[in-house]
Order: structure tokens, then C-alpha cells, then sequence
């Protein structure tokens, strides 16, 4: 079941959060290395459930919070269009499948109900499995962003 998270999935979101923040290998991706922060996660967990444009989907497994999905509506600064993008998904891999579609699905719908012309989605690396879904979604490639490190 996809659900709207609560507080009460904040320690439960926090440890998906390192997960996620462990398969995307922040921790140790060429040039893009940050260390993964308990209090950091449990703030932006918290600030995805507290902001008016901001989503915090969860796929409810028995009771236990199994995968997450946080975005935030806003409006592009080259143009009056509303964008939804997502902050983070990830979905604890035995849980994965058709529940992906599911979360997708709810989270699309939430920002058409905020009058989101688009919705954007992420992915870290070059999986193409996700390209894939993004693709067989309907999403296209819209920006490529570059880092350097300071």
C-alpha cells in the first residue's frame, strides 16, 4: 500500500534514507563523496512532511515503511511552469516490483493536484534499468548536471 508518511515512520524513513544514500555510493562516487548524517536525514524527512509543496509517499508493507518516495512542487526559474522533483526514492530491494509502478503512480498524481506541468525524477549513475522505467514512463532526459569539487 502507498501511503502518506507520518513521524512515526522517521526512524524506520532515516534508515531507508541510508540505505539509498549507500546504494547510490555517495559515500564514495568518483567526486561526489558526502558522509551520510542520522540528524540531517531525520530533518529532511521532516521538512518533506511539514511543507505545503512537499511529498512524503511511503510503501506501506505490513505495517513497516518498505520504501519512500519525497518530493517538492515549485515553480522553474526560467518560467512560470510548476515542476515536481523528486528529493529521494528508494525502495528496500525485497520490496521492489510492481510497487515501484505504484509510487510512481501516487506520486505523478500528487503533482498534478499541485498543477505541476511535469514531473521529474532522478537517477545516480548510469543504471539502465532505470533509464528504462523513466523511459517506459513517459519521462525524457530534460538536463544533465555536472559537479566539480571545490
Amino acid at each position: 500500500m502507498i501511503r502518506p508518511g507520518n513521524i512515526g515512520d522517521r526512524t524506520r524513513a532515516v534508515t531507508l534514507l541510508r540505505d539509498s544514500h549507500q546504494a547510490a555510493g555517495f559515500a564514495g562516487a568518483a567526486g561526489f563523496v558526502f558522509p551520510f548524517d542520522c540528524a540531517y536525514a531525520a530533518r529532511l524527512y521532516a521538512a518533506h512532511l511539514d511543507q505545503v509543496d512537499a511529498c512524503c509517499l511511503v510503501l506501506d508493507v505490513a505495517g513497516v515503511a518498505q520504501g519512500l518516495l519525497m518530493a517538492v512542487a515549485y515553480e522553474h526559474p526560467h518560467g512560470p511552469v510548476r515542476l515536481a522533483r523528486e528529493s529521494v526514492w528508494w525502495i528496500d530491494p525485497a520490496h521492489r516490483g510492481r510497487s515501484a509502478i505504484a509510487m510512481l503512480d501516487a506520486y505523478e498524481a500528487w503533482a498534478a493536484e499541485r498543477q505541476c506541468a511535469f514531473a521529474g525524477m532522478a537517477g545516480m549513475g548510469d543504471d539502465p534499468d532505470v533509464a528504462k522505467l523513466y523511459l517506459r514512463r513517459g519521462y525524457f532526459a530534460a538536463e544533465r548536471h555536472f559537479l566539480k569539487g571545490l
